[in-house]
């Protein structure tokens, strides 16, 4: 399994308008064709930075996503409201203990 998990850093005065971006998209993103899995985290500690972990049936699917017309709306709304360079991982999914 394909797994992206990204860093996202806002400036604390614009979680609220992230969180309305991500609340309004998240069912279009989880439901994007090749996308199995979305959650949303939030730091314990910086209530401004937030972790997001996508599950994808292959790295081909990811990129699908990130030429679509979804993808080019959210990130153009959200990179208005960082205060750091997101980072971005994508790592092969090993094992799963329930």
């Amino acid at each position: 399994m394909f797994v992206r998990i990204v860093k996202l850093s806002f400036e604390p005065s614009k979680v609220e308008s992230f969180l309305s971006i991500f609340n309004s998209k998240k069912e279009q993103i989880r439901n994007f064709e090749g996308c199995t899995f979305l959650e949303l985290y939030r730091d314990k500690e910086h209530q401004n930075i937030f972790f997001t972990y996508s599950y994808w049936d292959n790295e081909h699917a990811l990129q699908n996503y990130r030429h679509s017309d979804l993808f080019i709306s959210v990130w153009s709304e959200t990179k208005k409201l960082f205060n750091a360079k997101p980072e971005a991982w994508s790592v092969d999914k090993l094992e799963r203990l329930p």
